[in-house]
């Protein structure tokens, strides 16, 4: 896992750890590994052009400190002042080097012939849009042809939630110190970072546990079938989609779920989707059911399963009020997504259950489930996803450009695998299905909801770039295909 932690805990875990150091180390361990980043993108150190954008935090130090060591490997330094103060011993240690402080007229220039820029120009305490000179500096470092290294986090992004309130640095790479912020690794924030660094300056110890997690390949462990395994013991997921109007929501979640590792697959909707699943997944058991029916044992009719996925295709009325009712009062894990969101808006006595429930809706479906507005949770994503977790009493996958899933009083889990190729029609169908199936084969809600959506993601990585080379156009029916290939690729066999 990469572990991230807000601001407050990463300045408790600093002054702990200062308390134990000289005074000035640790501003030396972070300039030291900021500088070794900053040489290894550098085609050359030696004769190099390099603009520090200085603020007077401590950011601004470490960047001043960091140049004072390219300097002394012969790079050309020179620091750009943002702002009334700037760090003192900082910047004399780079005159000592042979650095120059720049005057205001000839900061345009510098930053434009660069071949690396270090954003010093505010630190992880930054909150709100970056006043001037600061929002002219950073428009001119991202419309720079040169490189740009963000120091701990870039200036204008807010460190502990990832909002972007108007101007920031657009960096290249960004070198973080002692543990991850939440930020780096969640939109908008993450979009501005470029390849993220982590400099280990001794923080460990002194941290407590993280406030966001993201996982790598050896934390995604999918159920794997043993000697006795069958198709009951691997999980047996029971899925309720589809109607005259949307049948490719049948067809696609019922698909995630066969790729997805069930043991079997029940699909239950009106006839036409049924017929199409029938054709599609023959290894799927079907049932029929009337349409408008209100019919109370209809999930007796349909087969014992271990878990439920209600929603994709459903439609919203009486009827689907009806099944969706039906499955929350069961005391089996259920997924609710699509359609089943917006019924569960106006029904959120339903999700008054001990059994465990996994929401999965996109930022607009988010705002009708906790009363909000769309483009709130947007700009918010943590923030509302959390509340949602909490006030719904559920675990919420929250999708979008990151995707997140949250339960009350734990770490949110970021999915690092997501694509904008997955921003077309069906593709949630086929997350619902590979999670309903997860769930059935015994992984515990916020497991299965983290674990689908990695593999998912990752199966559209796959689709749109099966060979080095550009990515190209993809299908929801392009990311089943893949779906064995990213299970493959977690346990370790093919390309991740």
């Amino acid at each position: 896992m990469r572990y991230a932690h807000e601001v407050g805990k990463v300045r408790a875990a600093e002054r702990a750890l200062m308390a134990r150091l000289p005074d000035g180390a640790l501003m030396q361990r972070a300039a030291a590994g900021l500088a070794a980043v900053c040489a290894r993108v550098l085609p050359a150190v030696y004769g190099s052009r390099v603009v520090l954008l200085a603020g007077g935090g401590d950011n601004g130090g470490d960047a001043l400190y960091a140049g004072a060591r390219l300097a002394r490997r012969g790079a050309r330094v020179r620091v750009v002042q943002a702002g009334s103060k700037i760090h003192e011993q900082g910047l004399a240690s780079l005159r000592l080097a042979g650095g120059r402080l720049l005057q205001d007229g000839e900061a345009a220039a510098a930053i434009a012939g660069a071949d690396l820029i270090i954003d010093g120009l505010t630190g992880i305490g930054g909150t709100g849009g970056l006043r001037e000179p600061q929002a002219r500096y950073a428009a001119l470092a991202s419309e720079s042809a040169g490189l740009v290294v963000a120091c701990d986090v870039p200036s204008g992004v807010d460190a502990s939630t990832g909002q972007v309130a108007g101007a920031a640095v657009e960096a290249d790479v960004t070198v973080t110190f002692g543990t991850h912020k939440p930020g780096l690794l969640i939109d908008p924030g993450a979009s501005y970072c470029g390849v993220v660094e982590l400099v280990d300056i001794g923080l460990g110890p002194d941290l407590p546990d993280p406030d966001v997690v993201a996982p790598r390949p050896a934390d995604v462990r999918p159920p794997e079938p043993g000697p006795e395994s069958d198709k009951y013991r691997r999980g047996v997921v029971g899925i309720l989609a589809g109607g005259d109007a949307f049948t490719g929501a049948a067809v696609l979640s019922a698909g995630g779920a066969v790729h997805g590792g069930a043991g079997m697959v029940r699909f239950a909707s009106v006839a036409r989707p049924v017929e199409l699943v029938r054709q599609r997944w023959p290894e799927a058991v079907t049932t029929v059911i009337d349409p408008g029916s209100h019919e109370p044992k209809v999930l007796e009719r349909v087969g014992r399963v271990q878990a439920w996925v209600v929603g994709p295709g459903l439609g919203t009325g009486d009827a689907a009020e009806s099944l969706l009712e039906a499955v929350l009062t069961t005391d089996l894990p259920a997924l609710v997504d699509a359609d089943g969101l917006t019924v569960l808006a106006r029904r959120r006595d339903l999700l008054a259950r001990a059994a465990p429930t996994v929401l999965t809706p996109h930022a607009g479906e988010l705002a009708r489930l906790i009363g909000g507005d769309r483009d709130a949770v947007e700009a918010a994503r943590l923030d509302h996803v959390r509340r949602a977790a909490a006030e719904l009493s559920a675990t919420v996958l929250l999708k979008g450009s990151t995707t997140l899933v949250a339960e009350q009083d734990r770490p949110v889990r970021v999915n690092p695998t997501g694509t904008p190729r997955l921003a077309t029609a069906g593709t949630g169908d086929v997350l619902s299905g590979l999670i309903g199936a997860l769930l059935a084969g015994g992984l515990p809600a916020m497991d299965a909801a983290a674990a689908g959506a990695y593999l998912h993601g990752l199966a559209a990585r796959l689709a749109s770039a099966p060979s080095p080379g550009p990515e190209a156009p993809i299908t929801a029916y392009d990311v089943i295909r893949s779906l064995p290939a990213a299970f493959r690729a977690v346990h370790g066999v093919g390309p991740a």
